[in-house]
Parts: C-alpha cells; structure tokens; sequence
C-alpha cells in the first residue's frame, strides 16, 4: 500500500500448511475484508501472547522478489527519497509473479584466456579499499567491461550492466554474446512482461550472470551481485521521474556497500556528485574526445540565418566526399533563444542569467525582460530553431540529401539528443545551437551541455578530414574550454566550487514539491513543518511549486513524510522530487 501510514507492516501467523516463507516472498493476506498481496519484510519467533493473529493466506512467489541486503537498500530508498515503503517494494519485483515451472539450466562457466585479463584489469578488480571507481572514456569501453564481467563469472558472481536506454542496451547485448554467449541476459521494456520475468528469474536464482538492461534493473535481486557497471550515469534516464525518484547512481553506490559489491561507472564527464564523493577517477591517456572545432557564432552578420558560413562550407566538403553528416539541434518547436541583432550575443535574464526567447518575462524567475544587457539593443532574432527549419535551411544549401533521423537514407541528418543513440559515426558532427544548452534554466546546465557536446564528437569516425563543429555565441565560456583541451577535469573543478557558493548539490541537499488540488493554506503547513530555507510557492503547469534547500534535509524528510501524507489524506495530489535535475 503506497502510503506512509502503513510503513510499519502488520503482523501475521504462518500455518503449518504454508509453505516456507522468507524475507521477500509475496503472499496473500487477509486485509479489510479483502485479500491483498503483501511482500514478507521480516520473521519473529516471538509468542503473540493473548492477541490473535490472522493467518496468511498462501505463498504467491517460489522465489523471494528480494533478499534481506537488497531491503536494506530499498528501506534506504524510501527514506532518501520520501516514499511509502509500499511504493518502493514491488520495483525489486519482476512483471510477473516467479514461478518455477521449469528449472533454469546453468550455462557453463566461462573458460577465458588469461590474456583476455589486462594487467590494468586485474588491479582494478583486486584493489578491495577502491570499490567505486569512474572510468573517463568517450564511450562505452567494451574490452574493458568485458574483461571485469570475465572476472565476475569465473568466480562466479553476477555482473549488472545500467544502460541510458533500451537501443544502447541491446547494442551492448550484441557486443558481449559472442564472447559470453547465454550467460548475457537482456532486460528491459522493450520486452515483453512474461520475457522480463523469466530473465529476472534466471539472475535471481544462477551463478556468473551478465544482466545487461535499463534503470530498473538496479534494484533486481541477482543471485550474488558481484559487479555493477553504470553507462552514462549523468544521462537523465538514469533518474526515475515518478516517486520515488531515485537515481540508478545513488541507488547502486549504497547497495554496492552493503553487499560489498564493486562499482564501476562510466562515461566522458563525470556528474559532480560523483567527482566529489570519493570515486577514484581514473583518466584515459590524451583527449577524452576527438578535436572540436568551435565557430563563433558573433563574427557572422546579422540575417545570415542558424547555420554559419563555415559550417555550411564544411558540410559541402563533407558530401563532395560522399560521407555523412549528423545536426544536432535543441529541439523540434520554434527557437530555445534568441539573441540581440545588434551584438550579436544571446539574450538573458539580467537577474539570473537564463537563455530567454521572445517572451516578456524570465521562465526561471519571472523577471520583466527589457532591453539586450550587453549593449542595450531591442531588436532580437531566434539564435535557434527546431528541427524542421534547420532542415529547410540546409535544404536550400545542399538540396534533397538533408534528412530527419528517421530517413537514413539521407546524407544529411537533423536531430536532437534522444536521436544519438542510434546514430553511427559520422565523418562530420555540428551543434547549431550550443548556447541553448549551456544556459538552460537549470542549475546543472553547463554540465549537461558538456556530457551532451562530448557525446556528440564521439560520433566523428576516425580518419583525416573528420571533424566535429560547435556553433556558439560563447566562444570563451568554460565549456567551450573543455571541448578544446579535451578533458573536462578543469571544467568540473570550477563548476564545483560555483555549485559549493550556491550551496547546490552535491554540497548542498534540494528537495522540490509538487502539489495539484486545492492548495489553500498548504504553503503555511509547509513552513510551519520545514525549518530549512524554502523558496515559492511558484504556480505552473506541474501545479503549485515550492523548493526546500539546505545543507542536510534528513530531519526536513522525516517531517514530510507526516505533511505528505494529511496532504494526500485531503486528497491533494502530491510528487516530492529529492535531488532534483531541474528547478
């Protein structure tokens, strides 16, 4: 039951004719008159004395949907993240109930060379005081994760692979088959709910498994988790959306602990949260991505359109070549902002420096937007544009080779960042927008802008003439810097200590509220509850809004959890985003 009232459970007698029953089996049980399914948190042995118990009703599960470690962690969950315990349980749970009609055949250990072991490998498996390691590497470095998951099964632990999405899961699938063969189990929603429990049921019950699979399969209760690795953990598909909103980072870092399991994230640019919590960083040689070629977007006149004259000339040379080219823009509606005619430079909110477009007011903190704050202009012009107007511009440059990510037929493709996953390489990558990005209204923008824009030149196949550009009107900003020097570890250090001054995280905690409904006199319980700074309330499309900020908010989340739930008792509907990505 999702609420806070019933954390605590209720206690049952088990009958002599139930059969065995464990911390994480799912029963029946008789509950108001009704028979509901319940998940066993504990067993006592203690006398009931002269109270009488009801008695549980069956055993729905033959295997426990989690085991006593993994509930230390979604009881963590549930406090971390302000959710009902009730709401947090049934996640470690497969689609389906478990059941064991058939036995699952355990594949036969993997026989590795033990050339497939690097040296850098076996140090990095052997070191027990390191185990939460960041590997920096532009993309997702299979050899290396294969030689880890090699390791894993030989001894035979069981491997958890976290991938950003369902198409670079199944890619990493592919990769790991042919060397591991059966021992790979995909996992995700792209499956169907009877396949999902029958590999739920595999990695839960056999030794020196390799699950490969999306954000949800961080809380599966694998046979003996061994190793987790992480793809990408700064990507937003690693933070669940829906309460609890829990992040596949924070989640695996705990249960690593607990069950003295190794972590292993990986990706170009580290969040700061892990930059700052004791990960040990370890570098690639040289440049983390290939050479970046930054085009100032100021020194084109104005009218000249959202393509500059060099970028064009390069997609020329790129298509004289018979190679390919992917656009990357911010998004497919009208302009994500607009910049002065006479400067040049893209307009902001003179209060907290968000990109702004047409409108009158700040989308971050509604303040009235006058003039250009550079050189105090009043015309301005869009400085982006959706995809559909990028690909008519380019239409009248190159002709009818410009295409959406949908027509890979085209030499010329146009999309945005949840296109990149299933791009190949390209012999020439453009950002026509990357100012967009940087000043989104969003605390963790730059850093985002920076994960994004590395993503997008590791698309450059290798080869002379290649190349990656990045249209700006901020040639000097800090995360055009780190796209030239090619290692964002500079970058990262100076966006911590900004993050340290505004008391962000990762040195500060956040909580943001949500509430539809009638909200009369919320705000007043909500500050005579919390004693932490809190800014709003702001209304909006999401409902009422309203941000908790302080250095620890532990004590702020037990009092919520009692708020939260007279709230939903009145029928207010309300979603508490702890660690929230944007504001």
């Amino acid at each position: 039951m999702p609420t806070f009232s019933v954390d605590k459970g209720f206690r049952y007698l088990v009958p002599e004719d139930v059969k065995k029953v464990q911390v994480g089996s799912v029963v029946r049980v008789p509950l108001g008159g009704r028979r509901v399914r319940g998940y066993v948190v504990s067993i006592e042995n203690e006398p009931t004395g002269d109270r009488k118990l009801k008695e549980i009703v069956s055993v729905s599960s033959d295997v426990p949907v989690f085991h006593e470690k993994l509930l230390e962690t979604l009881r963590w969950i549930a406090a971390y993240y302000v959710a009902p315990l009730g709401s947090v349980l049934p996640r470690a749970a497969p689609p389906n109930l478990p059941k064991l009609k058939r036995s699952v055949e355990v594949a036969e250990d993997i026989d590795c060379d033990s050339s497939f072991l690097s040296g850098d490998n076996q140090m990095l498996m052997s070191e027990e005081r390191i185990r939460q390691t960041y590997l920096v590497t532009s993309r997702a470095d299979i050899k290396r994760i294969g030689r880890m998951a090699a390791d894993v099964c030989r001894s035979g632990g069981n491997t958890l692979i976290v991938m950003p999405t369902v198409h670079e899961a199944k890619e990493m699938v592919k990769k790991l088959q042919p060397t591991f063969g059966s021992k790979v189990l995909e996992a995700h929603s792209g499956l169907s709910p009877r396949s999902v429990t029958a590999v739920w049921l595999e990695a839960a019950i056999c030794p020196g498994r390799i699950v490969v699979g999306t954000r949800e399969i961080a809380l599966w209760p694998l046979r003996q988790l061994s190793l987790a690795v992480v793809v990408e953990e700064g990507r937003r598909a690693m933070k669940s959306p829906q309460t609890p909103t829990w992040h596949v980072r924070e989640v695996l870092n705990r249960r690593s602990k607990i069950e003295r399991a190794k972590l292993v994230l990986m990706g170009s640019v580290p969040t700061l949260e892990t930059f700052s919590n004791g990960f040990a960083i370890r570098e690639s040689v040289g440049r983390i991505w290939p050479l970046v070629e930054v085009v100032d977007r100021t020194e084109d006149p104005p009218g000249s359109g959202f393509v500059t004259n060099r970028t064009r000339q390069a997609l020329k040379i790129t298509m004289s070549r018979h190679g390919r080219a992917f656009v990357l823009v911010n998004r497919r509606g009208y302009a994500p902002a607009f910049g002065c005619i006479a400067c040049r430079t893209v307009r902001r909110c003179p209060f907290c420096g968000a990109a702004s477009g047409h409108e009158k007011m700040c989308q971050r903190c509604h303040t009235e937007l006058n003039a250009c704050a550079q050189c105090g202009g009043n015309r301005f012009e869009p400085f982006g544009a959706g995809v559909g107007r990028i690909v008519d511009e380019l239409r009248g440059v190159l002709g009818p080779v410009v295409g959406i990510a949908d027509e890979y037929e085209s030499s010329v493709i146009v999309g945005t960042e949840r296109d990149l996953p299933g791009m190949a390489r390209m012999e020439l990558v453009v950002a026509v927008d990357a100012d967009a990005a940087i000043l989104a209204p969003h605390y963790r923008a730059p850093e985002d802008a920076l994960r994004l824009l590395a993503r997008l030149t590791a698309m450059v196949h290798p080869g002379s003439g290649n190349r990656a550009i990045i249209q700006t009107g901020m040639p000097s900003h800090p995360v055009m810097a780190a796209l030239r020097n090619g290692n964002p570890m500079d970058f990262l250090e100076a966006e911590l200590a900004t993050r340290v001054a505004a008391s962000f995280p990762p040195s500060g905690d956040l909580i943001a509220i949500e509430v539809r409904g009638d909200v009369g006199g919320t705000d007043q319980e909500l500050r005579e509850t919390v004693f932490d700074e809190i800014r709003g309330p702001a209304v909006g499309d999401l409902g009422t809004r309203w941000l908790i900020q302080g250095v620890d908010l532990s004590k702020s989340k037990v009092e919520l959890k009692k708020l939260t739930q007279r709230w939903r008792d009145r029928g207010l509907r309300v979603r508490i985003d702890v660690d929230p990505i944007d504001l």
